[in-house]
């Protein structure tokens, strides 16, 4: 059964998979232009102090995303 969490939630150095989005259609297409496509996985690679903006890892690439984005993606952890 997956167990699904908004990208926000995902802990520094851990992987999940994307699985949709919660956002405008807009939103949804700039964040596939930058490689968040359902199914890919992704790493939490910094938060600031804050909680926002975190950097992640998908496909090679390094995307920094505000806490208020990362809320409406949902993912799947992963090992």
């Amino acid at each position: 059964m997956e167990k699904l969490m908004a990208l926000s939630e995902l802990e520094k150095g851990s992987w999940a998979e994307l699985r949709e989005f919660r956002c405008s259609p807009e939103l949804q297409r700039r964040l596939e232009d930058l490689g968040l496509i359902p199914g890919n996985r992704l790493r939490c690679l910094f938060r600031s102090p804050a909680g926002s903006p975190a950097a992640y890892e998908i496909q090679g690439a390094v995307i920094a995303l505000r806490k208020r984005d990362a809320n409406r993606i949902l993912v799947e952890a992963t090992l």
